[in-house]
């Protein structure tokens, strides 16, 4: 049996989690770009050691694309955009985090609340990724190539360029509008075929 849970944060809630990524930042000054990737990849690799429910599960597989964001060489978001990104996974390299991941359940569920947000603060950016990676993806069949080896192909700068830009314009509209509407997960379940990407985290 199937149960449905809400969970509302109110402004005192989320206030406390600014403040874990506050401590994150600061817990983690110093670090390379390659170390905080490093080390938010490993809680990817723990988690797929241990069960988790799969609403956590759907988390950490936004988890997994913005770590794809970086590392794609295809995608090679500009250095603001990555340092944009970079800001938000500091808080999944802090090994201080609010539950224990070695706690069976629950430890894993403030990871998966941060995502929530982080999602939310990062939506134009995975937005724009989402439909690069369905691009490459479609061109790449189309041209009988594997998507996970075009790497800089000619014909993915273009729209790649085109989106970038679109990531942009949205974002400067939506500058201190809050955290919005949308998880930027839940309307691409069920049906949805992701676009190859260059992920770890494996879902099922």
């Amino acid at each position: 049996m199937a149960i449905s849970l809400t969970i509302d944060l109110n402004d005192r809630d989320l206030e406390h989690f600014n403040k874990a990524m506050e401590a994150a930042r600061a817990a983690t000054a110093g670090q390379s770009a390659q170390q905080i990737v490093d080390a938010a990849t490993g809680l990817l690799t723990e988690a797929q050691k241990v069960h988790v429910p799969d609403f956590i599960k759907e988390r950490l597989l936004r988890l997994d694309d913005m770590i794809a964001m970086v590392r794609d060489v295809g995608w090679a978001l500009p250095e603001a955009d990555c340092q944009r990104v970079l800001s938000v996974l500091v808080y999944f390299a802090d090994p201080k985090d609010v539950i224990p991941d070695s706690v069976p359940v629950l430890g894993f569920l403030d990871d998966a609340l941060m995502i929530e947000l982080a999602v939310r603060e990062l939506k134009h950016e995975l937005d724009a990724y989402d439909d690069f990676c369905d691009y490459r993806q479609h061109e790449a069949q189309r041209r009988s190539q594997d998507p996970a080896t075009v790497g800089h192909a000619d014909w993915l700068a273009s729209r790649r360029d085109e989106l970038i830009d679109r990531m942009h314009v949205r974002r400067e509209r939506d500058f201190g509008t809050g955290y919005g509407s949308s998880s930027g997960y839940a309307s691409k379940q069920g049906s949805y075929t992701r676009g190859w990407r260059p992920g770890i985290f494996k879902f099922g």
